[in-house]
C-alpha cells in the first residue's frame, strides 16, 4: 500500500460539486493524486490507459453507472486490483448486496464525513501514512 501522497485515486461522479468536495477531502487525508471522470465511461477510457490505487465512483451517472463501471473493472485481468469505494446518497441493503457481489470493496454514503472517508479507504488499504 502506498503512502496517501503516493496513492493514485480516480473520482467518478457526474456532479462537479460532488467531484470537488470528495477531491477537498482527500487532499485533506494526505492523497493529492486525484483524477476526475464525470462517468463511468469516461472512468473506463481513462483507467485502461492509466491504472490507479482506488476508484471512488458515484452509484447512479448518466452514460455509465457505477455499477457498469464496476463490473467492467472486474472484468478485466489489468483493473482487478484497483480498490473500489461506491459513493452513493442511497443506502439501500439491495444495492450494497449487489455491488458486494460485483466485487466492491467498500460503501459510502452521502453525505459523509472526512472521517468517514478514511474509514472506508483504511479498511480498503490499511491506516494511511
Amino acid at each position: 500500500m502506498p503512502a496517501a501522497a503516493e496513492m493514485q485515486v480516480m473520482v467518478v461522479d457526474d456532479q462537479r460539486a460532488v467531484r470537488n468536495l470528495v477531491r477537498a477531502s482527500l487532499n485533506e487525508l494526505g492523497c493529492t493524486r486525484v483524477t476526475e471522470c464525470a462517468d463511468g465511461r469516461e472512468a473506463l477510457v481513462s483507467l485502461r490507459a492509466n491504472p490507479v490505487h482506488l476508484v471512488i465512483s458515484d452509484m447512479t451517472m448518466p452514460v455509465m453507472d457505477g455499477m457498469a463501471l464496476l463490473r467492467a473493472m472486474r472484468a478485466e485481468p489489468n483493473l482487478l486490483g484497483v480498490g473500489f469505494i461506491m459513493l452513493t446518497s442511497r443506502g439501500e441493503a439491495e444495492l450494497v448486496k449487489q455491488a458486494i457481489a460485483a466485487g466492491v470493496n467498500n460503501y459510502l454514503v452521502k453525505p459523509f464525513t472526512m472521517a468517514t472517508l478514511r474509514r472506508k479507504i483504511e479498511a480498503v488499504f490499511g491506516p494511511l501514512t
